[in-house]
């Protein structure tokens, strides 16, 4: 959502903190008199559920304690003087007992009953009434409105009747302060002219710079200067709303008007130990529920995971203990599924509201879908037994499968819940990979024990609605179409023709030559732009840009491209400008063909002058900014936006500069459109299976205008079963100033003589639908048109609910849906009784059409076959290939990571340690205790063995060559070998190789001494018998305390007393007592069969432990010498004995021939 409402409290601290610093909104728009800001005088208190009690006194600013107070509850309330909600001229003690006694405690406000909880205190201000005034700042599509009167206060009547408005439209010089004064304060006495300009120029600098989107003062005081001053400015009563999407703007603005500590001198900065650290200084901006719709738990939840995704999740619990559920993907679908529960009488057992969509991954639709699931199954079971209904429209890109998998996984948790409360599923869904997904479900109903009813997009999207709620309803049965219109003017024959591929060898005109097998496909760029009228953007010869790194929406247009049988791809190159430049290869068909990818679009413009419409997917922070930039080129015409969360005034400058340059824009927040037989936008229309369903791949007669992406789909799946399909279709985005909207869309349509009858999907919220009225009836539009609005169920909710589009909300009995579809069947429209009887009014017309020969029926023809990629072929089950490589030791797919099975949160919860990782990816499985601690053990004693051994001297030498880490560390780690460091497996072979023949330690030794062989493990240059090394010490203390058996250790220690009887330092060293121990560990863990300990020491397990282990000490070194800035090594030459042969040594000469 876009524009929100914030509490008044924080409207204040706004305005208190930027008037007098916000920027002017213009350079002329400055202050002409000594003017006095209103001094930021606001206290919050708020009501704790956890203690049921208010703020402490001790968190209240100090002024509160020595004025006259008003106190009043501060939750989105209206006309709270009338409610009894208003407490004047009260000392600090009286306002908190007053506070004291209606915080927690339900209220109710004309037909709405909610919880106080939270209280806005100010200084009382005795003033005549004559002192009131009125001031409203309010956001349109065309620009900004000041509206104000000089009669304020709380009986002042019909705003819009009396009060005098001053437009601001966008891209509109800031008007003098001549013409605020005449056009507003003329009812204004003379005295105080000057400085109520100077507030609304600085409050209207306030509201732009802050992206406000609404904002009221009733009462503004304006109280005459003493002793000869300056009039001064104070505001009652206040009611706002913030832009929400330009929080990456203005959040921090937000934040440090809300940070107390700017407005009391010498106020001790809160301590933050303990507390979360702001991304700005002072909180975030909060967001309130409106009044009787405080956050549950669970919305609390959802609304969280929706921060935190690019995806959309919401929910709105209406009735816990209602039964119907719904758990819906898509905004414009959540809202036709709960209008078609209420339209069937059961909006009294809706139990929420909520949507699912943008792809959401597998994890997060599983938390959704497990937080709805949960609500479902608790209480006591309903005897009717509860509905649960998984509906969605066709996706234009969401894998259906995938977001299936999460829902899955929470119905199987909660099995038994289900059960018990006799839940009925059904489920209807349509887009990519929708029949993996519905076969799916199809299978858990067998195996849940629950009734899960599938239904694919060949049933109408809320056909399921009656069905579940066990409602027999007579509707017509309507045969699908099988006719075709006329191929549009300028539409390409099924040819797919391109340029004639050059023979081999052949060299082309950018110096490339001709190979055997090229599968790719050239295209000659074409002079310049292909000439078409101002009502068809589109054609079979249309080009574009898209802007932005999006491979799969441009492969998904010319795969649609080469259905239709286009001479050429729709898209002529790409501009990303954070790579470089360089090309990517597409698929055209069953070959291939080259797209270039620009830095710039002034280098595409001039390289393409044959393309005029850009695919613009760059982000909400940064569309404005390519937008503005693309705008300034008079080679494009048409601009789609597809980020959603542009802010609002960003949207609305967008669309003034695209009506001065006549630039058709698109969106923003849309999935684009589509001209059948020519020309997609981006993922409009899904993937191929539902263009070849829909019939996509050929102009039919029927065009529409949407404002859901989503929906757009079902319109045309819906006209290609009902009529002879789209001729175009556009969805215009579902926020509040889109850059194109209904009646834009319906006059080109009008002006079109191959589109003969329309359609409009509106919806709840805007009054652009009566703009499409006015046109019928002053007979601008002539065609025939069937219309629809969708949120009829918003009259049903007794609180605001916000549907899935940003400008879906009704401000006025006008903006309803009953509202709007009332007074387009008025107008002549054909406009049905419910959503569901949308196809038989379709057919209806269609046939009349047909009968009186506006629509002449043709011959279908087969599209050509689009070979499926490779990957989503995978996805399909389709397709079957050998894996290249093999893991079982990890898997990052999922949620979570796993090693060998074990999700890495139970690693940390378990406290497994580094011991237990490496028992997981060494040896795929969880190893006892004491065999996890000896492998950290070993890791700790073989980590170093200080800097002259060759491994640590190759790294110190690497590092003061100016080497990177891990250079150094690779240097080192190249020396370990038989020679240094790499005894343990050699030793463990040798010992146990030894025992299990049956050779004694005594014969051991002889056999290996008179094979002139040395004894891995054996010896040591320093330490002997008398002089033990400590850390063979350590190990051997450990494991004969820990170790349920260590025979091989007790082996060696055998052979030690043999070897060290001929000479005392032949002792058991620390690699060979590692060595055995390890063995030991290995054969009698109990977590090894025989053949697995000796396969895991012929691989090189004991190794590992010891480049492991050794490694910590060579990065030790690496680091050493870097922090010393140790300079290059050279060796002295005085240590190197050099011996040249004698020159006059026999050499061997070569002959020359």
């Amino acid at each position: 959502m876009s524009s929100k409402a914030i509490r008044e409290y924080d409207a204040k601290l706004l305005l208190a903190y930027w008037l007098e610093r916000a920027p002017a909104v213009e350079a002329s728009a400055q202050i002409a008199t000594p003017f006095v800001f209103p001094q930021p005088k606001v206290a919050q208190v708020s009501w704790d559920p956890a203690t049921n009690a208010i703020t402490p006194d001790t968190q209240i600013p100090s002024w509160v304690f020595n004025a006259k107070l008003v106190a009043k509850p501060d939750q989105l309330i209206k006309r709270r003087g009338k409610a009894g909600l208003l407490a004047l001229n009260k000392t600090w003690e009286e306002a908190r007992q007053w506070i004291a006694e209606r915080a927690g405690k339900p209220q109710k406000v004309e037909n709405t009953v909610g919880t106080l909880s939270n209280f806005i205190v100010e200084p009382f201000l005795p003033h005549p009434s004559d002192t009131e005034y009125y001031v409203c700042i309010n956001s349109l599509r065309e620009g900004d409105e000041i509206l104000f009167t000089h009669e304020g206060g709380v009986d002042i009547g019909d705003v819009d009747a009396k009060a005098l408005r001053l437009p601001l439209p966008v891209g509109k010089p800031f008007p003098s302060r001549q013409t605020i004064a005449s056009t507003l304060l003329k009812d204004v006495p003379a005295s105080k002219r000057e400085t109520l300009v100077d507030f609304l120029i600085r409050l209207y600098s306030v509201y732009v710079d802050l992206h406000f989107a609404y904002l009221e003062i009733n009462p503004l005081i304006c109280l005459d200067g003493v002793n000869g001053g300056q009039p001064t400015i104070h505001y009652l009563d206040m009611a706002a709303k913030l832009d929400q999407t330009a929080e990456s703007i203005c959040g921090p603005k937000w934040a440090i008007a809300r940070d107390l500590t700017v407005y009391e001198q010498g106020a001790p900065q809160a301590s933050s130990k303990g507390k979360s650290v702001s991304a700005d200084r002072g909180p975030p901006m909060v967001w309130p529920a409106p009044f009787g719709r405080d956050l549950t738990k669970e919305e609390a939840y959802v609304q969280k995971l929706d921060a935190s995704t690019g995806a959309s999740l919401k929910l709105t619990v209406l009735n816990a203990e209602g039964r119907v559920w719904t758990m819906v993907a898509g905004g414009g679908a959540s809202v036709v599924y709960a209008d078609a529960i209420a339209a069937h009488g059961y909006a009294h057992e809706l139990a929420n509201y909520g949507e699912y969509s943008g792809a959401p991954t597998e994890g997060q639709t599983y938390e959704y879908a497990k937080t709805i699931i949960d609500l479902i199954t608790r209480g006591k079971p309903h005897p009717e037994g509860k509905v649960l209904i998984i509906g969605g429209g066709i996706a234009n890109f969401t894998n259906v499968a995938a977001t299936f998998k999460g829902i899955i996984r929470a119905l199987k948790e909660y099995k038994s819940g289900l059960q018990a409360h006799n839940v009925r599923i059904y489920v209807r869904r349509g887009g990519p990979n929708y029949q993996e997904g519905l076969k799916a479900m199809r299978l858990l109903g067998e195996s849940l024990g629950v009734p899960i009813h599938v239904y694919g997009p060949e049933t109408h999207i809320t056909a399921i609605v009656p069905i579940a709620l066990g409602i027999k309803k007579d509707t017509k049965s309507v045969p699908p179409s099988i006719s075709q219109t006329p191929s549009a003017p300028g539409a390409a024959t099924p040819s797919g023709d391109a340029v004639p591929e050059p023979g081999v060898g052949t060299v082309n005109a950018d110096g490339t030559r001709q190979q055997p097998n090229d599968q790719i496909v050239r295209f000659d760029t074409v002079g310049s732009q292909s000439q078409r009228p101002s009502y068809r953007p589109f054609d079979a010869n249309t080009r574009s840009f898209v802007y932005g790194l999006q491979p799969r929406a441009i492969q998904g247009m010319l795969d649609f491209d080469y259905s239709c049988g286009r001479k050429t791809p729709s898209v002529a190159a790409m501009i990303y400008p954070f790579g470089g430049h360089h090309i990517q290869k597409f698929y055209w068909g069953t070959k291939e063909t080259l797209l270039p990818v620009y830095t710039s679009v002034e280098e595409a413009v001039r390289k393409h002058p044959d393309a005029d419409v850009v695919v613009n997917f760059a982000s909400s922070r940064s569309v404005y900014s390519s937008t503005t930039e693309i705008l300034s080129f008079p080679q494009i015409k048409c601009i789609a936006i597809i980020a959603e969360g542009v802010p609002e005034r960003h949207a609305r400058e967008i669309l003034y500069q695209a009506q001065q340059k006549d630039v058709l824009i698109i969106g923003p927040a849309t999935v684009g459109g589509i001209k059948a037989g020519c020309f997609k936008i981006g993922n409009s229309g899904g993937m191929m299976d539902n263009i070849i369903a829909s019939k996509l791949y050929r102009p039919g007669s029927v065009g529409y205008v949407s404002k859901s992406g989503g929906m757009s789909n079902e319109l045309n799946n819906m006209l290609s079963l009902y009529t002879n399909g789209t001729y175009e279709g556009i969805a215009i985005g579902g926020d509040r100033y889109p850059g194109t909207t209904f009646i834009d869309h319906l006059l080109r349509y009008e002006a079109d003589p191959e589109c003969k009858m329309l359609v409009l999907l509106g919806e709840v919220g805007g009054v652009e639908e009566y703009r499409v009225i006015e046109a019928v009836k002053s007979g601008k539009i002539k065609k025939p048109i069937v219309a629809w609005a969708i949120g009829t169920c918003a009259k049903m909710f007794t609180t605001e609910v916000q549907f899935g589009h940003a400008g879906s909300m009704a401000n006025s009995n006008l903006e309803t849906a009953d509202a709007k579809n009332a007074a387009m069947r008025a107008a002549g429209f054909l406009v049905p009784d419910t959503f569901e009887d949308l196809p038989t009014v379709l057919t209806g017309l269609y046939n009349d059409l047909v009968s009186k020969g506006v629509i002449v029926p043709q011959v279908e023809r087969d599209p050509p076959v689009i070979p499926m990629d490779y990957k989503w072929a995978q996805d399909l089950g389709l397709i079957r290939k050998p894996a290249a490589f093999i893991s079982t030791i990890s898997d990052e797919r999922g949620q979570e990571l796993l090693y060998a099975g074990m999700r890495i949160s139970d690693v940390f919860k378990e406290d497994i340690g580094l011991g237990g990782v490496v028992s997981l990816l060494w040896f795929k499985r969880r190893l006892p205790q004491w065999a996890a601690k000896f492998i950290e053990m070993v890791l700790m004693l073989t980590a170093d063995h200080g800097p002259a051994v060759s491994g640590a001297m190759n790294t110190i030498i690497a590092t003061r060559a100016g080497k990177d880490l891990i250079s150094s560390l690779a240097s080192g780690l190249l020396t370990i070998g038989s020679r240094f460091g790499g005894a343990l497996d050699e030793a463990a072979s040798m010992f146990s190789t030894a025992r299990d023949t049956g050779l004694t330690p005594r014969e051991f030794v002889d056999q290996s001494r008179k094979a002139n062989k040395l004894i891995s493990g054996i010896g040591h240059k320093i330490k002997s018998v008398n002089n033990p090394d400590l850390r063979v010490e350590l190990v051997k203390e450990y494991v004969r305390k820990h170790f349920p058996s260590h025979s091989l250790l007790d082996y060696a220690l055998a052979v030690e007393k043999v070897t060290t009887s001929k000479k005392d330092t032949l002792i058991l060293n620390v690699d060979g007592c590692i060595a055995v121990c390890f063995v030991d560990l290995l054969r009698d863990s109990g977590a090894f069969t025989r053949e697995e300990a000796d396969e895991y020491t012929k691989i090189g397990t004991l190794n590992g432990l010891f480049v492991l282990g050794r490694s910590i000490g060579f990065i030790g070194h690496h680091l050493d010498q870097k922090r010393l800035k140790a300079p290059l090594y050279r060796h002295p030459a005085d240590d190197i004995f050099i011996n040249m042969a004698d020159v006059a040594q026999p050499r061997v000469l070569g002959r020359m021939a």
